[in-house]
């Protein structure tokens, strides 16, 4: 039993029951793409990557909770959140054939989604005193390690021997350059909030 106290804040009712909802859902339409990839128009897309991968991001924060946190600090709900909408809103999107449909959600999910990321490190790691360039320094270092690792799963994992491969340069610098955006994005926008006394007290902070 650990000798420091644990700093316990409350988190609203509705963030907890998105987090659990986004869960249950994601590994619920994990289970249908693995059965029917077609339906979940995720043929030739990765479905057993996807299968294995999300569920690991999105339970890693839990994971690490009860192993290192739960003794010292509440349970992260915000960025556990964060990093569980992600995969969620990916999985769902091609489930609903968005990717396909719009033609700019692509685009916007290569922003959001880095830039979720890049919050949820931001909230688990850093003060809320602290000064805006160390954020973006920290968004930009999650966010362009991000894109570029998804970049390369993406590329051997459906790109490479796909049509899509003669036009995977332009897009790849495109993602590319949208993550970077989306993370420098949020870290900009946390700052203002920190500045308007939201989102202080939502993690362990273990980097104070």
């Amino acid at each position: 039993m650990s000798d420091v106290a644990a700093v316990r804040y409350p988190t609203p009712v509705v963030v907890r029951g998105l987090d659990v909802a986004a869960k249950g859902m994601l590994v619920g339409l994990l289970l249908l793409a693995l059965v029917d990839p077609d339906g979940s128009n995720l043929r030739d897309k990765a479905a057993e990557a996807r299968a294995i991968g999300y569920p690991l991001a999105s339970f890693t924060i839990p994971l690490i909770w009860l192993l290192a946190w739960k003794e010292r600090a509440s349970f992260p709900w915000v960025p556990d959140m964060l990093v569980t909408l992600t995969c969620f809103t990916d999985i769902l999107g091609n489930r609903m054939d968005l990717y396909d449909q719009i033609v700019w959600f692509d685009d916007f999910m290569h922003f959001a989604n880095t830039g979720l990321l890049a919050a949820a490190v931001i909230l688990l790691t850093l003060h809320h005193t602290t000064p805006r360039v160390r954020l973006v320094e920290r968004a930009l270092a999650v966010g362009a390690t991000g894109a570029i690792a998804w970049e390369v799963a993406e590329y051997f994992a459906f790109i490479n021997g796909h049509a899509e491969r003669a036009f995977a340069y332009a897009d790849t610098l495109s993602d590319l350059g949208l993550g970077v955006a989306g993370s420098v994005f949020a870290a900009l926008a946390i700052h203002s909030l920190w500045r308007f006394g939201q989102l202080r007290e939502v993690a362990p902070q273990l980097g104070r």
